[in-house]
This record gives structure tokens, C-alpha cells and sequence, in this order.
């Protein structure tokens, strides 16, 4: 038996609220914890566009390894940031309640979405937003934004830009919704695949921490983030190319829109796809055909 279930984590401010959250859950349970602050090429690398430095997998390669050498039982994720495929021996063991799904717009003066000026300067690094937006408003200017919610921040405050784009759950757990201009209608940017939720991965052969990790599962977004992880996965996307998928379950059923666009924004190819929660998986892979069918395909390749 493990004596103290460790859990790995990135060491920036949300991550660790992330973290800790999960140890609040788990320590209620009488299961004893320890957080293990890692750091990843993500956090290292801030000064290039993630399209061009490898993507998600940037964010919890490092973690997965101390996974892989038991230096860790349990790793913390966001689940946007976790790659369609894991390695052997890993898997995610429980996903916990989905928070607001939605990106979110703040300004320096807190202007709301529909009323930025001809020619704002966006920040975002993000290829799935810019793209989105573009497609909504040409006229949109984007600067890349790398680096912690304080440090994105901090050059919207400098004057670097006139707003900036991020996941409104972050800014949920970090309490910082007075700081949020406008949330975003999926209509206008549907979400990254599984963004609002965190992700526990654990060794498959870990006994204790997936039992752990089980008592934190919330099944109606574990199912809504297998129908998006599937879709992803026969796409075959990452940061590289501007991907977007979110599910939600009503009454047993599931709607899941998933959506490939071209980087500029000019070529937007939407499908939804809806079906019983159980068939979740085999949801995801159909949206995905769908998408290919409709000329995903040619931009993916293009890209």
C-alpha cells in the first residue's frame, strides 16, 4: 500500500490550484497527499508560438515520466493540454466536473466582445481562436501571448495589446471573474477538446491511485471529454492546426460539435454530431469522418 499518493503537478499559480483541489477532494476521503511541483518544457519554452515547438504534449511530458518512474502516483492535468495519445503503461483514471467550457475575452477598459474597435490587437498563441475570431471579424489584429495568467496579464496592462483571449475556468478557479470582459458564445469560438476540465492520469497498474482517482470521476464529463478525445484522435491535430470539439450530455444524450479551420480563419468546417451517452467514443470517431468528409482533410494536410 502507498503510504502518501503524491501528486504531480506544473508549478504555475492555476496548476497548483488545479492541484490542490484534487488534494482537497482526496484528503476528505482520508486517502494522505503531497503535491510534487514539476516543471515542463511548456513552462521553459515561452518565447515561441506552441505550433512551432511541439504542441500539448509540452505541458505534461516531464509529469508523465515521473508517472512512468513512480516518483509521482497521480498527475493533475488540464485536459486541453493533454495529447490524443498517451504513453504505454499510462491512462486517465478519472475526470473531474467540468467547469465553464467557454473562452473569455478581457480588455484594458473592459470593453465586451461585439464592441472592440475596427483593427484590435488580440493576444493569444492560441491557432484554434485566432482562427475562429478571424473568421467573425477579419479586421482583428493577433500578437502572441505565451507564458502564466499573471504574465498575460501584465502585457495586456502594458499596453501590448487591447485584449486578450482566455479559458474562462481558469480564471473560475483563480477567482478572477471580475476580470473577465465577455464570454465568448460557442458559436462564435467553440472551445479546445476537453478545455474547463482536468484530467487524472495514473499508471494503469497503480492500484491505489486509480482507486483513488475513481472517487473523483464525474461521469457525465468523462463521457463528454471521451466523445472529444476521440474525435481528436482520428484527426490526429495538435497546436499545430486549429482544432475545436465540445460535447455536453442532456437526458442521457450527447450533442458534440467539433470544427477544423484553416490558420487565417478563411476555410471554417463545422459538424455536430448527437447520439446516446454510451456510444460516446464511436460519436467522436463519426465527427470526425464527418469533418474529414467535408474538407478537414485538405486542411490538415495543407498544415
Amino acid at each position: 500500500m502507498t503510504p502518501v499518493l503524491k501528486i504531480g503537478t506544473r508549478a504555475s499559480r492555476l496548476a497548483l490550484v488545479q492541484a490542490e483541489s484534487v488534494q482537497r477532494s482526496l484528503n476528505a476521503l482520508w486517502y494522505a497527499t503531497e503535491i510534487e511541483k514539476i516543471q515542463t518544457a511548456g513552462d521553459r519554452i515561452l518565447d515561441v508560438p506552441l505550433a512551432q515547438v511541439g504542441g500539448k504534449g509540452l505541458f505534461i511530458k516531464e509529469i508523465e515520466e515521473a508517472l512512468l518512474c513512480d516518483r509521482v502516483h497521480l498527475a493533475v492535468h488540464s485536459a486541453k493540454d493533454v495529447p490524443a495519445f498517451l504513453p504505454n503503461g499510462l491512462h486517465l483514471a478519472a475526470v473531474t466536473k467540468r467547469e465553464d467550457a467557454r473562452d473569455a475575452i478581457i480588455s484594458r477598459d473592459h470593453t465586451r466582445w461585439d464592441a472592440l474597435p475596427i483593427g484590435a490587437v488580440i493576444g493569444t498563441s492560441s491557432l484554434r481562436r485566432q482562427a475562429q475570431l478571424s473568421a467573425h471579424r477579419p479586421d482583428l489584429r493577433f500578437v502572441p501571448l505565451r507564458g502564466n495568467l499573471d504574465t498575460r496579464l501584465k502585457k495586456l496592462s502594458e499596453g501590448q495589446c487591447d485584449a486578450i483571449v482566455l479559458a474562462a475556468a481558469g480564471l473560475h478557479r483563480l477567482n478572477w471573474r471580475d476580470r473577465i470582459s465577455d464570454y465568448l458564445p460557442v458559436e462564435i469560438s467553440l472551445p479546445a477538446v476537453g478545455q474547463g476540465a482536468l484530467c487524472i492520469e495514473c499508471k494503469r497498474d497503480a492500484m491505489e491511485a486509480n482507486a483513488a482517482a475513481a472517487c473523483l470521476n464525474d461521469a457525465e464529463t468523462a463521457c463528454c471529454i471521451q466523445a472529444e478525445r476521440a474525435m481528436l484522435s482520428l484527426l490526429e491535430g495538435g497546436c499545430q492546426v486549429p482544432i475545436a470539439g465540445f460535447a455536453t450530455v442532456s437526458d442521457g444524450h450527447i450533442l458534440l460539435r467539433g470544427l477544423v479551420a484553416s490558420t487565417d480563419g478563411k476555410r471554417v468546417i463545422y459538424a455536430e454530431q448527437s447520439g446516446p451517452a454510451s456510444e460516446a467514443k464511436q460519436l467522436g470517431q463519426t465527427l470526425a469522418n464527418t469533418l474529414l468528409e467535408r474538407g478537414a482533410g485538405g486542411i490538415l494536410t495543407s498544415i
